[in-house]
């Protein structure tokens, strides 16, 4: 069951690309997009990965830091982020413990067969920590674009 708009959402440190570890905790003042994607070096994962990339110093000015996070290793991610150029962090949730507190993990069917894995799906967490916005399944292609769009939207209406 994916989180919802209201909640607190769940705090949680992962490492990084390069083994750091990083915690929502410390990102309280600030926006925290947070995109679960299912797989490192997969057509729409890199779509995804490009686009928020190409988008991440209008995600900066509007105070916001993007995180991706998947089940792959550390190691698996530096190769990504390093094939791709990324300017900011993949997470490594080997556990899938993250993935489930925020509803990314569940059931999913291809070629008709059902399995569990990670459903691509996007949190927006506002600078007090509550889940401002969710995008439960999403299609890569503009996807980026269309939270940054909503996070502009809703950082107007927050400073008021």
């Amino acid at each position: 069951m994916m989180i919802t708009p209201g909640e607190k959402a769940p705090n949680f440190c992962l490492p990084d690309e390069g083994g750091r570890e990083h915690c929502l905790a410390d990102e309280r003042g600030r926006w925290v997009v947070l995109y679960f994607y299912p797989k490192d070096n997969t057509p729409g994962c890199s779509t995804e990965a490009r686009e928020f990339n190409e988008l991440r110093r209008e995600f900066e000015a509007a105070n916001a830091v993007v995180y991706g996070i998947s089940k792959d290793p550390v190691r698996s991610h530096a190769r990504f982020a390093e094939k791709l150029g990324l300017g900011f962090h993949l997470l490594s949730d080997e556990g899938a413990e993250v993935l489930r507190a925020y509803g990314a993990w569940g059931k999913k069917k291809l070629y008709g067969r059902e399995y569990e894995g990670t459903i691509r799906s996007t949190v927006l967490i506002d600078p007090e920590g509550r889940v401002a916005a969710v995008w439960p399944k999403v299609k890569p292609k503009g996807h980026a674009a269309a939270v940054l769009n909503k996070l502009r939207e809703l950082g107007e209406s927050h400073e008021r």
